[in-house]
């Protein structure tokens, strides 16, 4: 099976995208649909609005973050759009019922959409745009970033042409982005090897120890399989490193040792 099936995947970038941003977002965004990625943005005008419009034409699935309660859809022209989204996906947002826009809580849901994608995607991009704030994040969750490049002559492709020289992989076509994406293990919960545990570990350390394999994993997959907090799994992770039962290697992955 195609690993990009398994995929979440993050459509970010300017509420005001020139006419090659929008082309491109669609694009995209329907070629990761027809594939069987869910598209993830933030129902924001421009790109956001694009990439989820692109998915539902085609009918594939969609996933809107927002800023606000769940029943209170901002920018208002996007209620329809909304309502579309879930016919064919999901509505989410960490804010109760009825909480209303400001702007300091929509760069806080950007976190949100990099960690639920195992990819963002930023389509068109100023130097002081919010999907810069996905991007960071998303590095920050060792997330894979993409950029789409653009003019120099256009001031809307300064943020992702910075992003590409910092080491962002460029979209260089539908195709070529699939084939990329297709090669990224999708976050899915670890097998669970014979577990051979050393004595005297605590609790937490074991359960961390065994939820860790010989192949390769991600932090979220271990999160997943040992059900503890981020924060425990990292302090429990630093101590069977220093024991000499897990290695760390390159993106945040783990084996047995």
């Amino acid at each position: 099976e195609n690993q990009a099936q398994a995929l979440g995947v993050a459509i970010v970038g300017t509420r005001q995208p020139t006419e090659y941003g929008r082309r491109w977002t669609y694009r995209i965004a329907q070629a990761l649909a027809r594939a069987g990625v869910t598209v993830i943005s933030g129902l924001a005008d421009g790109i956001d609005a694009i990439a989820h419009q692109a998915a539902l034409e085609v009918g594939g699935r969609t996933l809107a973050v927002m800023g606000t309660g769940v029943n209170l859809v901002y920018p208002r022209r996007n209620r329809a759009l909304a309502e579309r989204i879930l016919s064919q996906g999901l509505l989410l947002s960490e804010y109760p019922t009825g909480t209303p826009p400001d702007r300091t809580r929509f760069p806080q849901r950007n976190r949100i959409i990099a960690g639920l994608s195992r990819a963002v995607l930023i389509l068109e991009a100023p130097q002081k745009s919010g999907a810069l704030i996905t991007a960071r994040v998303a590095n920050e969750y060792a997330r894979d970033v993409y950029a789409l490049p653009g003019s120099l002559d256009n001031p809307k492709s300064s943020g992702c042409l910075a992003l590409i020289e910092r080491g962002a992989s460029m979209i260089l076509g539908e195709a070529a982005l699939l084939e990329a994406l297709g090669a990224i293990p999708a976050i899915e919960a670890a097998q669970h090897a014979p577990d051979v545990m050393p004595p005297n570990l605590s609790a937490e350390l074991a359960q961390v120890l065994s939820a860790i394999q010989m192949e390769p994993l991600l932090l979220d997959q271990i999160a997943q399989t040992s059900e503890l907090e981020t924060g425990t799994i990292l302090a429990a992770l630093a101590e069977l490193e220093m024991m000499d039962l897990v290695q760390q290697l390159p993106g945040m992955r783990y084996q047995r040792c």
